[in-house]
């Protein structure tokens, strides 16, 4: 008797399932990436007197998280701690611009004076385009038949005290602004951190981000601190050889306030600070100095070899080449930035690309804008 065979096909010659195709992740046309990245910068033009406070007191709470921490291990409370931080900043900033406002008046009013002194110079070059000019005009004149008529011509001055009256309030609730965000970023960054990562929904993604999150704030911190630090010492720096050429302290206080200042924006900042010290030469030291034939160029010689210096040596070596940024981009961030909000932007727009190279850098699929930046 013979077996009855089944009539299902056999197992291995069965046919494997075919897996479901997944959907490719949509993507966003260029021109809408296009329109919402103007949309962005147009809301960022628009918006700067909100803007500009909330990125300057992040930028000074950076610059008081590294000193907070070490207050924090001599147990002093983060509230206290932000109170001295910010006294002794707002103390200090104050001492400095008393000694800087007597200066500042007087180069602000002299400088008609001084560009008067330097017309004759131009004048002289200028004079064939003049002499064609009269030339002209007397030409035009003898060949006008009609009388002319004798235009009254009405000047309305314009009152700078009633605008200086109208600014000075909107200036010092900025200012007060900056101080109390300041203020509160140091002591409830942390509070604010923590509150947005526990909306994460899971445990081991919220534990990820609050390790990139403090490693970004330390490093960020720990940046802006040091290069803040390094400008500050370049201005000392520089007002120390003003002060050993002869100029009186306050002057060189304010000039090196100016370098110091000047040197958080690359390449525009130095070009700036190479135009004003050769001014501030030709008006300080004209034949004042020993070898005066010289003496108007010193200061700018000597400001381009400390930013060179600088640049080039002690920046590399205390930051390294991790925060260093294309010099490319670097001109497009101090342009773009600059053209938005001014001379804050100048100031902040290397600060703000570090730090999106420092978080890019350290989310997982954006390492190759982090290079790009590089």
């Amino acid at each position: 008797m013979s077996t009855p065979t089944s009539s299902l096909p056999d197992e291995a010659d069965a046919p494997l399932p075919t897996p479901t195709p997944v959907a490719p992740r949509p993507r966003a046309p260029t021109a809408v990436i296009v329109l919402a990245t103007l949309a962005v910068l147009a809301t960022l033009w628009a918006a700067q007197a909100v803007i500009l406070p909330v990125l300057l007191a992040v930028f000074f709470a950076l610059v008081g998280n590294p000193l907070l921490r070490g207050m924090r291990r001599l147990f002093i409370p983060r509230f206290i701690g932000a109170l001295l931080v910010i006294s002794l900043g707002i103390a200090g900033a104050g001492a400095l611009g008393l000694q800087l406002y007597g200066p500042a008046s007087e180069w602000v009013q002299d400088a008609p004076k001084t560009l008067r002194a330097l017309a004759p110079r131009l004048k002289a070059m200028t004079q064939p385009v003049h002499q064609a000019n009269q030339a002209a005009e007397s030409f035009a004149r003898a060949t006008e038949d009609r009388p002319q008529r004798r235009v009254q011509v009405v000047q309305i001055q314009d009152n700078a005290s009633w605008r200086t009256l109208v600014a000075t309030p909107k200036m010092l609730a900025s200012v007060l602004a900056v101080v109390l965000l300041t203020f509160f970023f140091m002591v409830y960054g942390e509070n604010l951190q923590r509150n947005a990562i526990a909306m994460l929904p899971d445990r081991q993604r919220r534990k990820l981000t609050v390790d990139i999150m403090q490693s970004i704030e330390r490093e960020i911190s720990r940046y802006v601190l040091t290069i803040s630090i390094i400008n500050t010492l370049l201005g000392a720096v520089f007002a120390g050889v003003l002060v050993w050429m002869g100029l009186p302290l306050q002057d060189a206080l304010l000039w090196g306030t100016v370098v110091a200042l000047l040197n958080f924006a690359p390449y525009v900042g130095p070009l700036i600070g190479v135009l004003l010290m050769l001014l501030m030469g030709f008006v300080s030291y004209d034949g004042n100095w020993p070898s005066a034939a010289w003496a108007p160029v010193i200061p700018a010689a000597i400001y381009l070899l400390l930013h060179t210096i600088e640049g080039q040596f002690v920046t590399p070596i205390v930051l390294g080449r991790r925060m260093a940024i294309s010099p490319l981009m670097l001109i497009l961030a101090l342009m773009l930035f600059g053209w938005m909000w001014g001379i804050v932007g100048l100031l902040l727009a290397v600060p703000l690309i570090v730090c999106v190279k420092l978080v890019l850098a350290r989310i997982e699929g954006f390492e190759g804008w982090a290079r790009l930046l590089a």
